[in-house]
């Protein structure tokens, strides 16, 4: 079994049926996620009721993208049989951001700690990173095999290394925030769905997935804009959305 399940892909903050930003990735039976923003752990769970997964990969610090991380290291810790060590990835912000919701947390308990950025052989994966642009220092995240590769911005403005992340992805999850006004700020920190689509055409992904869709946005709008710029298939993260490779 080689897919990809969406969990959530809201911004911000959790909407009516939909969690904050998660992938999860199940590789031959290797299981690692893709951020953990709010609401999305008990998704999760109905994916795998034991919580038993073997990496977790967190883009950046922002609680949208993280703060379920504490709910895993939670439900792992008071677990009745012991569990092994979760290998965590992610920026050291994420772990004093976690620190801070429970003081005295001692993560290393739990987890194998993996700072990002940098270059990494997770199971059957290579995961490389690469800094992106956002109010927080924010890492885009490749995983790859000799025969597919899976990318994921986290947030991000418009940067030259999205071509890079992205290239010849089989699946390139792309930030689509479409905040109002943001356009017009002078540091650019997010993306619309056009500037999407328009990154996934300059990487020769396959098929491009939008998320972090800002609360209200028309969907089916954010994908004919993205499909403006980008010839492949474009997908918008649905929960429970799964793609088979």
């Amino acid at each position: 079994m080689r897919t990809l399940t969406v969990l959530g892909a809201s911004a911000a903050h959790p909407v009516p049926g939909e969690a904050c930003s998660s992938y999860f990735l199940d590789w031959d039976g290797f299981r690692l996620v893709l951020d953990l923003g709010y609401g999305t752990f008990p998704r999760l769970l109905s994916h795998v009721p034991d919580a038993e997964i073997d990496a977790v990969v967190i883009t950046h610090e922002h609680p949208d993208h993280c703060i379920d991380l504490h709910a895993l290291f939670r439900f792992r810790q008071y677990a009745e049989t012991p569990t092994k060590k979760l290998q965590l990835y992610c920026p050291a912000g994420v772990i004093d951001r976690l620190g801070a919701v429970e003081p005295g947390l001692d993560m290393t308990s739990a987890c194998d700690i993996h700072l990002l950025p940098g270059h990494f052989e997770v199971g059957p994966l290579r995961l490389s990173s690469v800094s992106l642009p956002h109010f927080v220092p924010n890492y885009g995240v490749r995983l790859e095999t000799a025969t597919a590769a899976v990318a994921f911005t986290g947030d991000t403005g418009p940067h030259p290394g999205l071509a890079d992340l992205g290239r010849a992805a089989d699946v390139y999850i792309v930030d689509a925030t479409d905040r109002p006004g943001e356009q017009d700020s002078t540091r650019r920190n997010l993306l619309t769905a056009s500037e999407a689509g328009e990154w996934a055409q300059r990487a020769g992904a396959k098929r491009l997935l939008l998320t972090h869709f800002w609360p209200g946005n028309d969907r089916s709008a954010s994908a004919e804009d993205a499909g403006e710029h980008f010839n492949g298939e474009v997908l918008t993260a649905e929960p429970d959305l799964r793609i088979a490779f």
